[in-house]
């Protein structure tokens, strides 16, 4: 579910996309699936992306952020996407935070087998 979410996000632009593989730190998630927008829009659409992207089954337990398009958090249990805008990731910098956890980043070749190979094909 992570590489789908990533390539969603990467596909309708998201700037700098990650999966941070933090399973084995934390008991919050397996995977955080972090991108940034350009502006609040911007940052709407990516998470609109992902909630209706058609391969991703699942719909996220929880919404946050939304409404102000900042920084929209959608958990899906094992999975949480961030999508901020790049002000407030470079505040915030949860790559700085969980930079213990394995980094996989979807290269703009648009070539994401990489990133499949490390993530593994998560749920």
């Amino acid at each position: 579910m992570a590489v789908q979410a990533a390539r969603s996000l990467y596909d309708a632009k998201g700037i700098d996309v990650v999966i941070l593989d933090v399973g084995e730190h934390t008991l919050i998630a397996d995977f955080f699936v972090i991108a940034s927008g350009s502006n609040p829009r911007h940052v709407q659409a990516l998470a609109d992306r992902v909630v209706y992207s058609e391969d991703i089954a699942r719909k996220p337990m929880h919404v946050e952020g939304y409404g102000l398009g900042h920084w929209v958090l959608l958990d899906y249990g094992d999975v949480v996407v961030h999508v901020f805008r790049e002000e407030e990731r470079d505040f915030y910098g949860l790559e700085r935070l969980w930079g213990d956890a394995p980094q996989v980043r979807l290269e703009e070749t648009g070539h994401s087998g990489d990133a499949d190979a490390e993530a593994g094909d998560q749920k």
